[in-house]
């Protein structure tokens, strides 16, 4: 199996076999499955991924901490993982432990892609058709997606896009390349232009006039070099020139920018180290740098010269390599080892290095000690030193009577621990230790103990070693210390803004409740209006029932009676109650009482009942009519023509008792020309 793609994430590494196969491996039990095998399960070997990748050639790989995007060979974009701020393209925040094309970009050629934490950039080839030349070419657009939180989408604002985005501000550029960081995006063009957006945070724009809210492109030094190549950590980026320089600017806490020191860059640096290298390639990881070198081909005519001295090689001058720079020199001019060479097969050991090599290797350990932070490694390494000045103190106490007299104060470093290590604010720092009187009386000894007195050099040499680092403890503390306030002030201002957000968010929160409980309140009160208007429903069709059913017993009643029986007693009882339920009814229910035809049939009056179930004492019909509404006249007929007036009712919904008299004193002879009453 042939591998020709290799990218890491956090937690995940994916490989691209030349045939376009794409395995997988790592945690995906805790990571949103993005090993895209379908389930949550971590693969600590190689696992080819299939479904929908079966049959399709996999060109390119990017891995994020949270997801994963690969690019196929005919363009296709599927990504899987985590999907938290639509990181994924899908137009959702949902997660897929499955390779998932990306239905936005279907259709056009997806050439490269990048993830960062919880965004996405993809360069994309878009048509361009030229209305005077009518021809079609193809120019590479980038798109973007996920978390806008510092403006690393390009597109002018802080907001989230959940499906790929063209950046506008870019599109008269041809991206060839895209590389993402934590909150930054990086942007490569076939012309060798740099353009950087996102966060400001350490100087990773590489321009301190940019606020990273739209693409800038970045000048400075690399302003007239055509840049190949392009790599992005969390916050640092590095980029290769034509010429094979290396330039890098960002946060330098960790020495990944390579300037020898851990001093933050907002502008491109050329790092220096690298000058006389054959560059090939540059990556960068979360917080480091590494670059391929070519070494130089060299003619078999130069093997037969020194490249120092250019001497000629022969039997006694013979030919040895430089261990950094892999030249041919003679002994004379690799006479010098040092430690740290390139292409030593053990870093820690001295091998030998031609002298420009020696004095480069030489100036970048004396500026090491410099930026060196204090940590439990160089703790630990004082602490065996210490152990060896002891035991080498405690050795030299057996040799002599001389050394017994002092053997007491041979033995000074086991009563003054607490002045090798002391405590200050929580850090320890190694004071200078020279035990002058061992030191002396070893001094009087004859060639026979010069054994002994080489231990006891090493010993000053070693004791008094501290005193020439005491300054980079204090220089790295400020480093630190200004490394913290920066994160502080960094910090404090996301506290502001998100408290800000709070409130915000509170405010709305509280606007809502109060229009929710106005709403609720006049639900209640329209419900309650509902239940009335129910009620009085309900209780008018029982009074209806009740009055039906009055009626037909009374029906009954009168035809149940004999010829003979007199029916007016009992009609007039019956009378007077249907007339006092009719009231009753009229009062409670506020029915409308309609007008009710006269019967003007005379052979059957006395068994006939009006719907009011009433009639007068003659047997003469009587009926209710609605004069205006709340007003009730009760007519009878008149054997002569005309009609009597039995009764006026008024409705207690519409009038008092007093407004009864009132309107009937205004209204009552109108009332009887209307209904034509005869007055008797």
């Amino acid at each position: 199996m042939n591998i020709e793609l290799v990218a890491c994430g956090e937690y995940h590494t994916c490989a691209v076999t030349y045939s376009g196969d794409l395995y997988t491996w790592g945690d995906g039990t805790h990571n949103s499955g993005m090993l895209g095998h379908g389930n949550e399960v971590s693969c600590w070997i190689p696992k080819k991924v299939s479904g929908n990748l079966e049959g399709l050639r996999v060109s390119y790989v990017s891995c994020g901490p949270w997801h994963t995007a690969i690019v196929t060979s005919a363009g296709q974009l599927f990504t899987f993982g985590d999907g938290t701020f639509g990181a994924l393209g899908h137009g959702d925040h949902s997660s897929t432990n499955i390779p998932r094309e990306v239905e936005t970009l279907k259709g056009l050629r997806t050439t490269r892609v990048a993830c960062g934490v919880w965004h996405t950039a993809a360069v994309v080839e878009v048509m361009n058709e030229s209305v005077e030349s009518s021809t079609r070419s193809s120019s590479g657009r980038l798109f973007t997606w996920g978390d806008g939180d510092k403006s690393q989408l390009g597109h002018a604002d802080r907001e989230p896009r959940l499906v790929p985005e063209c950046v506008i501000a870019l599109s008269i550029e041809n991206i060839c390349r895209v590389a993402c960081g934590h909150s930054l995006t990086i942007a490569l063009t076939t012309s060798g232009h740099v353009y950087t957006m996102g966060s400001t945070a350490y100087g990773q724009l590489g321009c301190p006039a940019s606020d990273g809210k739209v693409p800038k492109r970045v000048e400075d030094k690399i302003a007239d070099c055509f840049v190949e190549d392009i790599a992005c950590g969390s916050y640092h980026v590095a980029v290769l020139t034509s010429k094979a320089e290396v330039y890098t600017w960002g946060k330098g806490l960790n020495g990944q920018l390579g300037h020898g020191d851990n001093d933050h860059r907002n502008k491109p640096t050329l790092v220096e180290f690298l000058k006389d290298k054959q560059v090939k390639s540059v990556v960068c990881g979360s917080n480091f740098t590494a670059v391929v070198c070519l070494h130089k081909w060299i003619p078999s005519v130069d093997h037969s010269t020194c490249f120092g001295c250019r001497s000629p090689f022969n039997f006694r001058r013979k030919r040895h390599n430089c261990y950094n720079c892999g030249l041919v020199f003679c002994k004379a001019c690799t006479s010098k080892k040092s430690i740290k060479a390139s292409l030593a097969p053990n870093s820690n050991k001295p091998y030998r290095v031609c002298d420009d090599c020696y004095l480069k290797l030489k100036k970048v350990a004396e500026s090491l000690p410099l930026v060196q932070t204090p940590s439990l490694r160089s703790v630990s390494l004082q602490d065996n030193r210490t152990t060896k000045i002891q035991g080498a103190l405690l050795r030299l106490s057996s040799f002599g009577s001389i050394l017994q007299t002092e053997s007491s104060q041979s033995k000074l470093p086991d009563s003054q621990d607490s002045h090798l290590f002391p405590t200050l604010n929580g850090k320890l720092q190694m004071r200078d230790f020279a035990p002058s009187k061992s030191s002396n009386s070893l001094s009087g000894y004859s060639k026979k103990h010069l054994s002994v007195s080489e231990p006891a050099a090493r010993i000053s040499c070693q004791s008094t070693s501290p005193v020439s680092s005491k300054s980079s403890p204090r220089q790295s503390y400020e480093d630190i210390n200004d490394d913290l306030k920066h994160r502080n002030d960094i910090l404090s201002q996301e506290v502001i803004s998100l408290r800000t957000q709070v409130e915000d968010l509170t405010r709305k929160s509280k606007s809502l409740e109060a229009e929710l409980e106005r709403t609720s309140k006049q639900l209640k009160e329209v419900t309650a209006v509902a239940a009335d208007e129910a009620g009085k429903c309900k209780s008018a069709k029982e009074v209806i029932k009740s009055l039906t059913a009055q009626l037909k017993e009374m029906v009954e009643m009168v035809e149940r009676l004999p010829e003979g029986h007199n029916a007016d007693s009992s009609t007039e009882h019956c009378a007077e109650t249907t007339n006092s339920n009719l009231d009753h009814s009229l009062d409670e229910s506020h029915i409308r009482n309609t007008i009710i035809p006269k019967n003007e049939s005379s052979s059957n009056v006395a068994s006939q009942i009006l719907p009011n179930g009433t009639k007068t004492e003659s047997g003469k019909a009587e009926w209710v009519v609605q004069d205006e509404p709340g007003v009730y006249v009760s007519l009878s007929s008149q054997p002569g023509g005309g009609n009597e007036l039995r009764r006026v009712r008024f409705s207690r919904k519409h009038f008092t008792e007093e407004q009864a008299e009132k309107w009937w004193a205004e209204n009552g002879t109108k009332v009887l020309e209307r209904h034509n009453v005869v007055a008797l």
